[in-house]
């Protein structure tokens, strides 16, 4: 794809991008710590509570060999060396493409947002795991919200988008894009399967997850102010011309020729 086909942003405004995802991602954390010390500490959310251990229990009942290592793999998909990983891919991959830095800033942004407010959020909650046989080690942040989910959301959904809007070949870039997209999905079943997770914090995972890349995307990637640059065409030649008949000659005494 010619350089020229790429779309063009506007210059960022550094200190507006600043206070925008530093903000942004401060109102998030606030927000997901909120729903979990209701979750965790307020009495009208014992029937959600029993609801999700039910959940949980009947993944428990259905695990079988093949499921287990399917679920592995799909949780891995979204752990930490992996995250980190296809980050630097990604990093490499869109600035060769690209032969800019703006994506590769997005996606370092995304996935790095993503973990600071999860560490906020996970040190304010303070959410046990599932009471069942845990097929993962747990790891000392709570169980609430989902770490992975939430990362497979930003990185994975950042990804869809930088290829929707800058592959030219429309079907390869949909066959991507859904493919990222199915990653957090598989993601979030397997961390319930595995007993990693409450169901309600692989939803919350996907919330801020979700909205945190929408702040990044918003802030860095507006879709808004976004313009196409159009590649050169060469200028029609003179015999390809047509020229406008003049309103002062006389009309034609038969009317139209």
């Amino acid at each position: 794809m010619s350089k020229a086909a790429h779309t063009v942003y506007p210059p960022i405004d550094r200190r507006r991008a600043a206070v925008q995802l530093v903000g942004g991602g401060l109102v998030l954390a606030l927000g997901l710590s909120v729903i979990g010390w209701l979750i965790v500490d307020v009495d009208i959310t014992r029937p959600l509570i029993a609801w999700e251990e039910s959940v949980n229990g009947w993944f428990v009942d259905h695990r079988t060999p093949f499921l287990n290592t399917l679920t592995q793999a799909g949780s891995t998909l979204a752990d930490t060396f992996s995250c980190i990983a296809l980050l630097i891919v990604m990093v490499v991959v869109t600035r060769l493409w690209l032969g800019r830095w703006r994506e590769p800033l997005v996606l370092g942004a995304a996935i790095m947002g993503e973990l600071l407010v999860f560490l906020i959020v996970t040190a304010a909650v303070q959410r046990d795991r599932p009471d069942v046989l845990q097929l993962d080690a747990a790891p000392p942040t709570s169980s609430f919200p989902s770490g992975h989910t939430a990362a497979a959301v930003a990185l994975y959904g950042c990804i869809a988008v930088i290829v929707n809007r800058e592959m030219r070949t429309k079907w390869l870039a949909l066959l991507i894009a859904a493919a990222s997209w199915a990653v957090p999905a598989v993601v979030g079943i397997s961390r319930v399967y595995r007993g990693m997770h409450y169901p309600v914090d692989v939803i919350f995972g996907y919330i801020g997850g979700g909205l945190w890349l929408t702040i990044v995307l918003v802030t860095l990637l507006p879709v808004a102010r976004r313009r196409v640059a159009m590649e050169r065409r060469p200028l029609p030649s003179a015999t390809s011309r047509t020229l406008a008949p003049d309103p002062a000659l006389p009309a034609h005494p038969l009317g139209r020729a």
